[in-house]
Parts: structure tokens; C-alpha cells; sequence
């Protein structure tokens, strides 16, 4: 089962001290289709036993037949079912506290009134130093419509609300970023883009989530000519940088030179497009473009792709992406022999990589390995530390060399909990604002400029 669309139980039981009880429980559970993970000892007594089992199974219907199995086993009874997500999820997962206590009436008085008028007015007179003297120098906003979240498609913003907080948690976690879900209720272009640019002096970057393509395009291009602090639409760029990093490395374990091969990307939406615009960028070739729009597809000509049908890019590609949400697109018998493929849509790809393998390829992987978390937090962090008004291309690839230079031998990504990756991304985009004349920072600490 795959672990993007599986369920996630914790059934807690009480087994009689019966040999063999368990053991039924266990085979009972497997002979209905459920996983056991952990199983955790709660509670211990000469009569019985109290566990947590910690059960996956592929989906809901799936569950209920196992939870039946469950309580059905002789010497077992079920105490309770636990969703360990949504407990995870209750009141949120972020929230915004104080960075300094606030103990004593002269702590009140510097952080409020009448002492933080002094800032106050210092600003009025300097806008710049709001970046040295407030929190906009770490604020991101993580906007979204609510049009196109995960894999679920136009669920509307506040279902969408989980997602942001994930992306703050991230990026906190992993670059001290403070990211400020925002949930806008519009899917007007204009009244989006100017909604955002309206608050945008409160943050220090935007960056855009879960928008639907095409729109996702304009949004990003207008809302980019309106401010003068980094637009970035995850979806598109984020993926992009991270495809371009992985590429790099399954290319070297295939002793491959990615700038010779023909590249064929075959889904042109938000992260088709981005990719493909991104290794045009980096090959300096063209790239063959497959969808089913064929606006996409002139959007993809414009900018420099050359169009093609699914046939014609499994039929000449060297390496083929897919990024089309259509499981199973690629059936084995289109895939040459040596041709490296990155079936890239979730939860489940265009074709597994282990079919893939079977009839020939030199590499395959799957969505799992291309994740957004490797690149945004650090793009984020080099751009806002550099202080640049945008992100250039430029920045885009040198966050893709510091993530593939950043992974183990024998592996394409890094591990995306490594804070020593992302210091590396940040370091490297910023450095390259720097040297493209884009900072407006004089110094960042722990770049060599």
C-alpha cells in the first residue's frame, strides 16, 4: 500500500492472558488486509493485557473490515479507535507567540507603550528599518484559493487551511521562517492579486499555494509586477528546482550528461511547465511537451518547447517526465530500454518505477522522491536574507546544484530534515542574488559575498 493515500489507526485492545491471543489478533488483522506497525504495552495485569496497535490500511472501507476482525477475535475486546492525523490536527498546528516574556512592568513598557513609539517613529522616518526592527525581515505569507490543494483538487480554501499550516511548520522548523497562512475567498484573478499586494507590506516573501493552472500563472506574473519582495508559486518552482536536483543525480548514477539527452515532459500545468521551462534553462535544449490542452501546450511552444504527442515523447526522449495526475499514463511497452523516467504525480504515478525497471529503464522514480520540502524553505530563506525583489531563474538553479550536491552517494535527494541542506539552499540562492545584483541586504552573515 502506499503511504500517501493510506489510513492510519491506532485500535486500542484489551487481550485476555490467553497464549496465542495475540497472535490470532495479529494474523486476524493481516488475513483482513491491515499492516500492524507499532504496537505499544499500556496497561498490564494478571487477567489481561491493554495495547495500542498502530494499523494501516488502504482505505476506509479496508479499515472497517480489519476493526470487525478485531472484534471478533476471541479474547480481545476493542476500547477505542484513535485517528492519530486528526488528533494531530486539533486547534491547528502553528500559532504565534511572544518572543520575549513579558514578566515585569518595565519589559511592558519597552515592548508597548510608551517604548515601542520610539520604533515607531524611526520607521516613519526610515521605512527600511522595519526589516532590522520588526518581524517582516522573517514573515512569509502562504497564500491560497483553495483551487487546486494536493491531489484533491478545487476543495476550497479553508479545506486548504491543514496544508498552509504544514508549510509554516516547515519552515520554521527547518529555517526559523515565520510563515502566516492566508486564505483568500476569490478566485478572480485581479481581486486576488490585488488582495495580496494590498497586505504585502506586512511580509518579507509571498509565496503562492495550491492555485490552480493556468491562473496560477497570471497570479504569480502580475502579483510579481505589484510588489518588490519575492513571489514564489511552490507548485511550479519548487517542483521544479527539486525534478531539476534529482535528475542531476539519477543522471550521474546512469553515468548520463543530462545537457546531451533528449528531455520530454509530458504534463504541461503548473509544475509541467515550470520543469520544463527550468531545464530548458539549464540544458540550454529544447524539450518535447505533451498535453492534452492545447493551450498549454502553445503556452509551452511560447516559451520555448517544442510540441509533441505522449507517443512521440516516449517514442524519442532520453528522459521522460510525467506530471499529469493520470495513474497507470505509461503503460511498460512504451518505455525504451535505457530511457530514464520520473513519474512524478501522487498518490499514485504514471507508472510504478519498478515496471518501469522491468522492461529496461536505466533509472525510474516516483513522486515520493521529488518533494517540495527540499527547496522552498531555502529559496524563501536566501531570497529574504539577500533581500532581493524577486527569484530569479538563476537562483532557481543554484538551489538545484546545492540540493543535488547535498545527497549521499548512491541517492538522488538528500534527506529533507537536514538543516544542513537548506543553510546549503539559502546560502546558495542568496550568494547568487549577490553576484546577479539583485541584494539589497550590505551582508548576510554566513554567505561569503
Amino acid at each position: 500500500m502506499t503511504e500517501e493515500n493510506r489510513v492510519t489507526r491506532t485500535i486500542r485492545v484489551r487481550n485476555l492472558q490467553i497464549p496465542g491471543t495475540l497472535g490470532r489478533l495479529l494474523l486476524a488483522i493481516a488475513d483482513a488486509g491491515g499492516d500492524v506497525g507499532e504496537i505499544r504495552m499500556i496497561q498490564q495485569s494478571h487477567q489481561s493485557m491493554i495495547r495500542d496497535l498502530l494499523v494501516y490500511t488502504e482505505d476506509e472501507q479496508q479499515f472497517e473490515r480489519v476493526l470487525a476482525a478485531t472484534q471478533a477475535n476471541q479474547g480481545t475486546k476493542v476500547l477505542s479507535v484513535r485517528d492519530d492525523v486528526l488528533e494531530l490536527h486539533q486547534k491547528g498546528k502553528i500559532a504565534i507567540r511572544s518572543r520575549y516574556p513579558i514578566d515585569s512592568l518595565a519589559t511592558l513598557g519597552r515592548v508597548y507603550t510608551p517604548g515601542v513609539a520610539e520604533v515607531c517613529l524611526k520607521i516613519a522616518a526610515d521605512p527600511t528599518l522595519a526589516i532590522q526592527y520588526t518581524a517582516i525581515s522573517h514573515l512569509v505569507a502562504i497564500v491560497t484559493d483553495g483551487s487546486a490543494i494536493l491531489g484533491l483538487g478545487d476543495i476550497g480554501p479553508i479545506a486548504g487551511m491543514p496544508v498552509m499550516e504544514g508549510k509554516a511548520m516547515l519552515m520554521e522548523t527547518l529555517v526559523g521562517l515565520s510563515g502566516v497562512p492566508i486564505l483568500v475567498n476569490t478566485k478572480d484573478v485581479d481581486e486576488l492579486v490585488n488582495t495580496i499586494a494590498n497586505i504585502s507590506l506586512t511580509f518579507g516573501a509571498i509565496q503562492l499555494e495550491d492555485i490552480s493552472a493556468p491562473r496560477c500563472f497570471e497570479i504569480e506574473r502580475k502579483l510579481q509586477e505589484k510588489v518588490d519582495i519575492p513571489v514564489m508559486h511552490d507548485d511550479q518552482h519548487g517542483t521544479a528546482v527539486v525534478t531539476l536536483a534529482a535528475l542531476k543525480n539519477a543522471c550521474k548514477l546512469s553515468g548520463a550528461d543530462l545537457k546531451k539527452l533528449q528531455i520530454g515532459q509530458v504534463g504541461l500545468g503548473a509544475a509541467g511547465q515550470a520543469i520544463g521551462e527550468l531545464l530548458m534553462s539549464y540544458t540550454g535544449n529544447t524539450i518535447l511537451g505533451a498535453d492534452l490542452s492545447s493551450e498549454a501546450v502553445g503556452r509551452f511552444q511560447k516559451h520555448g518547447g517544442t510540441p509533441a504527442s505522449l507517443k512521440t515523447v516516449l517514442a524519442e526522449s532520453d528522459v521522460v517526465i510525467a506530471t499529469t495526475g493520470a495513474p497507470g499514463l505509461i503503460k511498460p511497452e512504451m518505455v525504451r530500454k535505457e530511457q530514464i523516467i520520473f513519474a512524478l504525480s501522487n498518490p499514485k504515478p504514471e507508472i510504478e518505477p519498478e515496471a518501469a525497471l522491468s522492461v529496461g529503464a536505466s533509472f525510474a522514480a516516483n513522486g515520493k522522491v521529488v518533494n517540495n520540502v527540499l527547496g522552498f524553505p531555502g529559496i524563501l530563506r536566501g531570497a529574504i536574507d539577500s533581500r532581493s525583489p524577486r527569484i530569479s531563474q538563476e537562483m532557481y538553479l543554484a538551489a538545484a546544484e546545492a540540493i543535488a550536491e547535498h545527497a549521499q552517494p548512491g541517492e538522488i535527494a538528500p534527506n529533507p530534515l537536514d538543516k544542513s541542506l537548506h543553510q546549503a539552499v539559502a546560502c546558495a540562492v542568496a550568494r547568487k542574488a549577490f553576484e546577479q545584483g539583485l541584494a539589497r541586504a550590505e551582508f548576510v552573515p554566513y554567505i561569503e559575498t
